[in-house]
């Protein structure tokens, strides 16, 4: 029986990846390859580029073709109180325990823009904690870093934000957090105090600092399972004993080699503690 040899798409990709990779330092071997695929034929199509191997070269010897293929491939779909009884679910079951630490380190990898992040600075908040906590909010791409950095969002969001809000226990009119300036929601600075903002690649960095809580929710799903499990490795060494694992609704430790070292605190909102 004959070997069934790769087609030259899959050559001329593994070599794009590659080359990145070596040469700017950014790691997207282990992307699921259909979401990846897609997502590089979308960004051909909008660039005017007929091959992979143009691609490559392209980005290569171009800087900013390559900033706008890592928007193309960081998937930045976010939303304040995304998930509403993920917050809920957090405020009940989590912060009664995180109330009697008298410090806190919160890790957001793969903040996005951040708005997920200003949402627990907000519940944080409202439950008196927020000037004992530490949030370090992190992602790949420096120009979603920016964005989250301002605390500027659309102001035609906050509508639907507003019923999120309420949805995930809110205690205040959501309006008293952000003033509307124009067609923008610009959010209290207040919110931003205990927070630091950082560049930091999940895929070749490493752990910096011990947290009490892990957030990680809707990035997984797009790494293939040896990166997923290189990530969990990252993420067990980074927990203090019973620290707090938070994913996405599709995402899961099943299957994974740290699914033994975990107690299942919420298996809907897909929150894990850290065994000792």
């Amino acid at each position: 029986m004959l070997a069934l040899h790769p087609t030259l798409e899959t050559i001329e990709t593994q070599l794009l990846f590659e080359g990145i990779y070596r040469y700017y330092g950014y790691d997207f071997r282990n992307y699921a390859p259909s979401s990846r695929s897609r997502r590089v034929q979308n960004f051909m199509q909008i660039e005017g580029i007929q091959t992979i191997s143009e691609l490559q070269n392209r980005v290569l010897h171009d800087r900013q073709c390559l900033d706008r293929l890592l928007l193309s491939l960081t998937v930045n779909v976010t939303s304040m109180f995304r998930d509403p009884s993920f917050y809920l679910t957090f405020r009940n079951l989590v912060l009664p325990t995180l109330k009697t630490y008298p410090f806190i380190r919160i890790w957001h990898a793969g903040c996005s823009t951040g708005e997920e992040v200003y949402s627990m600075a907000i519940l944080l908040q409202e439950e008196g904690i927020y000037h004992r906590c530490r949030l370090y909010a992190t992602d790949t791409n420096e120009k979603v870093l920016q964005s989250a950095r301002s605390g500027i969002f659309s102001l035609s969001s906050m509508q639907e934000y507003t019923q999120q809000y309420l949805k995930a226990g809110g205690q205040k009119s959501f309006s008293e957090y952000y003033t509307a300036a124009y067609e923008h929601a610009i959010f209290r600075s207040s919110l931003r105090d205990n927070v630091v903002f950082s560049q930091h690649n999940l895929v070749t960095d490493g752990s910096f600092i011990e947290f009490n809580v892990i957030i990680c929710r809707n990035v997984l799903i797009y790494f293939d399972r040896t990166l997923q499990d290189r990530v969990h490795d990252l993420f067990y060494q980074s927990l203090c004993p019973f620290g707090i694992l938070a994913l996405g609704r599709q995402e899961t430790l099943r299957f994974t080699s740290k699914s033994d070292r975990y107690e299942e605190l919420s298996k809907s909102e897909k929150l894990y503690r850290r065994l000792s």
